[in-house]
């Protein structure tokens, strides 16, 4: 049983010591780790474009990517590595929106050509990002 004096030693030793652990992984995430991970060096216009479009067109009210959305729609965190970037041309550029998986119908947004290039960037560049496996593989085990 430790008295209270050795008790309150422990505590703060302790709260040193993991303060100073969490110091030093924010300090190697934000120096090496967020730059190599992410990439943030090939973030062209198209991608910038591709992005605005998101938020603006609220895509994650449906849609998650890398985790992040509502689950109604598909993830498209790797879609142009699954489906490419033809594919997603076509169901972007769907009259009436297209039908997806499941009977689900996705709103037809009319973008223009450059706009469409922005989103398909958008998606290449979060296809390239290090996710440390996620999302993982589908398990085809039975």
């Amino acid at each position: 049983m430790l008295s209270k004096k050795q008790a309150k030693a422990f505590f703060l030793g302790g709260t040193v010591l993991f303060f100073l652990i969490f110091m030093g992984m924010s300090f190697d995430s934000l120096t090496k780790g967020i730059p190599e991970n992410t990439h943030a060096d090939k973030i062209t216009k198209e991608v910038k474009l591709g992005k605005l479009l998101w938020e603006k067109s609220n895509c994650m009210g449906c849609h998650t990517l890398m985790g992040e959305g509502a689950y109604y729609a598909p993830e498209l965190t790797r879609v142009f590595t699954r489906k490419g970037p033809d594919y997603i041309r076509t169901v972007l550029n769907a009259k009436n929106g297209g039908w997806g998986p499941n009977g689900r119908k996705m709103k037809e947004y009319s973008f223009t050509e450059e706009e469409v290039n922005g989103i398909i960037a958008f998606f290449e560049w979060v296809d390239k990002i290090n996710l440390n496996g996620f999302p993982p593989e589908p398990s085809l085990d039975k």
